[in-house]
């Protein structure tokens, strides 16, 4: 085994790492289980990343995204299993592991005390940045990240989405094959979200990022494909796109949407008693109208019996089209509903 002080790949390193770059998968997990007594964070867990992908690693609270993100850059070891990041093996070659990736964990670890600039140029040094090439470095990070405005200041005078941003230039700085994120929007507000999703996607264009996160807007607006983990377990893996298509096949229904209205009772009653019809669910509301989502297998019966009660009754109908799953169903879906809280109390 490697010692962790061991900073020169052995001659069989080299050989993997060289073969990464011609077409092996960046990150490669293989029936990794970890454990903690008689409790099962992760379930022999499965699933590799291509170069260049942008992946959302998805999950409720405690369904085991970070433990996978701590053994993937070598921070806590699988019980069983073996993993691969950049073509090291991430038990045996920790310190090559380390040297590949970039990792911003949910709480970014920064020196409060510091230049921002100073702490990078530290970050760079301890990360093996030739002195000669360290303000390169720096640059790049600072016009990618969008720091040039806060270059000069100390990271304790900086808001929260600054220090994601600091967060983000440390974790690449040294110009990792692999990325890998920690729920990198915890905390921020909607402007310094959309920010910190902007700089992701600009790191990604040349980079492989494993992106963990509760958050699931954070999926259509950066990933290109989606792993969903639950209670340890992976229960999807594939392009959004295929998710979306699965579950409007398993979840028929339409969306239906009505004027403005004094009494939404009336509607969500009239709906619950049209022939074909099983659940109806009402949605977040629109300005000045309300939508409804309809379960059934009969569109094209139910589309007739809306019009004709419109005709009859004039309640206001607005349209009705396929309800289209959303990231909310498509999550609900593969997770069952599943909650930390949940898990505890049974």
């Amino acid at each position: 085994m490697a010692s962790d002080n061991d900073s020169t790949p052995s001659s069989d390193d080299k050989t993997t790492s060289a073969s990464t770059s011609s077409g092996e998968s960046s990150i490669v997990v293989d029936d990794v289980t970890k454990t903690y007594g008689d409790f099962r964070a992760l379930d022999r867990i499965n699933f590799s990343v291509e170069p260049g992908e942008i992946v959302g690693f998805l999950g409720p609270n405690g369904a085991g995204k970070t433990t996978t993100m701590k053994i993937l850059t070598s921070f806590m070891s699988a019980t069983e299993g073996t993993a691969r990041v950049a073509g090291y093996d991430v038990h045996e070659s920790p310190e090559q592991v380390r040297r590949e990736t970039g990792y911003l964990p949910e709480n970014v670890p920064l020196y409060e005390d510091m230049i921002t600039h100073d702490y990078l140029e530290f970050v760079a040094s301890i990360r093996g940045v030739p002195a000669g090439e360290c303000q390169e470095h720096i640059e790049r990070v600072v016009e990618l990240t969008g720091l040039e405005d806060v270059i000069h200041r100390e990271i304790l005078e900086l808001s929260k989405g600054y220090r994601q941003r600091v967060g983000l230039a440390q974790a690449i700085i040294h110009q990792p094959d692999v990325i890998i994120l920690d729920e990198p929007t915890t905390g921020l507000d909607p402007n310094q979200i959309v920010e910190i999703r902007d700089v992701i996607t600009g790191i990604g264009r040349d980079r492989t990022i494993i992106l963990s996160t509760h958050i699931l807007q954070e999926v259509s607006a950066v990933c290109d494909r989606v792993i969903i983990v639950n209670e340890g377990e992976i229960v999807a893996d594939d392009q959004l796109e295929a998710l979306e298509e699965a579950v409007a096949a398993s979840e028929p229904g339409l969306r239906v949407t009505f004027g403005d209205t004094d009494d939404p009772d009336k509607l969500r009653s009239f709906l619950g008693e049209l022939e074909g019809v099983g659940d109806v669910i009402e949605e977040a509301g629109r300005r000045q109208a309300h939508v409804f989502r309809l379960d059934t297998d009969d569109e094209t019966s139910v589309r007739r019996a809306l019009f004709r009660a419109e005709a009859d009754h004039n309640y206001g109908l607005k349209g009705v089209s396929r309800a289209e799953p959303s990231l909310e169903d498509i999550f609900r879906v593969y997770t069952e509903g599943s909650t930390e809280e949940a898990r505890e109390a049974s």
